[in-house]
């Protein structure tokens, strides 16, 4: 007798399932996580919507179907994600860099002059720094994170794309930077208040990790730390370029022109929210 647990059948039977865990996007999760158990990419789900599963594809899906329904994130269920169009592995010691960061990483790419020193504060999976070196092989990178296993998926993604020799990684405190002088200080830091923390999606408050994404009472503790050390890392000339959270990007402002940054000017991500914070060192 055929197995009913084709691949058709078996999408919509977790999507509903994911629905009534109130997953937000039950149908795509679903063809995530069961493409790549088959080695499949979502196209050819839908080529082989009769396909049977076998024992052993159907117990390693039920193991990541059961992940995702405790709000686990498909990227840390997967091991990987895409950002500026690489491929990286990710896994609980790393937040998950999302789409609205690749405007940090153009507006960087749009203030660069010529061959600059990079610093890419709290790097996390390396993505921000490895976007970079991707697009300019004239940029000098360095990376720092505090969280030494954050570091090792970075120097392996950096690897994984040929870059590790083009960033330097060093396990660092955001305050207190390596002395530069930098032509361009990048950061993607802590934003999220105390009083939001209670609210966060499930997937990310108890999954992501909270030294990424805590930024202290008013979300405002990592900018602080930042702008008091310009003078010390900057390069004359030199630009500041930091993400920022909802309702930030005016008290972010008011932090770098209180450090004597100039052209300050703030760029909205393509929801048309205010994302990221520049400043330049006079």
């Amino acid at each position: 007798m055929a197995s009913r647990w084709t691949v058709l059948n078996i999408l919509k039977k977790t999507a509903d399932y994911f629905g009534d865990r109130e997953i937000l996007s039950p149908r795509l999760d679903a063809e995530l996580l069961l493409a790549d158990t088959l080695g499949l990419d979502r196209v050819g789900l839908y080529v082989n919507f009769d396909r049977p599963l076998n024992a052993e594809e159907l117990d390693h899906f039920r193991e990541r179907v059961r992940r995702r329904a405790h709000h686990e994130p498909v990227q840390y269920i997967l091991g990987r994600t895409e950002f500026w169009s690489l491929d990286l592995t990710v896994n609980e010691s790393v937040l998950i860099p999302r789409a609205d960061t690749e405007v940090l990483v153009e507006e960087v790419l749009a203030v660069a002059d010529g061959r600059q020193r990079i610093l890419d504060v709290g790097t996390g999976s390396g993505a921000v720094a490895i976007a970079l070196a991707s697009e300019r092989p004239d940029f000098e990178l360095s990376a720092i994170d505090l969280c030494p296993e954050a570091l090792l998926v970075a120097k392996n993604n950096a690897e994984a794309h040929q870059l590790g020799e083009r960033i330097e990684f060093q396990c660092a405190d955001l305050a207190d930077l390596p002395p530069g002088p930098f032509d361009l200080v990048v950061s993607n830091p802590p934003y999220i208040t105390s009083d939001e923390w209670a609210g966060l999606m499930p997937e990310v408050r108890d999954y992501e990790p909270r030294l990424a994404l805590d930024g202290g009472e008013d979300g405002l503790t990592a900018y602080r730390k930042l702008t008091r050390q310009v003078d010390r890392i900057m390069a004359p000339g030199g630009w500041l370029l930091v993400e920022v959270g909802v309702n930030q990007a005016e008290p972010v402002a008011a932090l770098f022109a209180a450090a004597g940054l100039t052209e300050i000017h703030t760029r909205c991500d393509y929801a048309g929210l205010p994302r990221v914070v520049r400043g330049r060192k006079v």
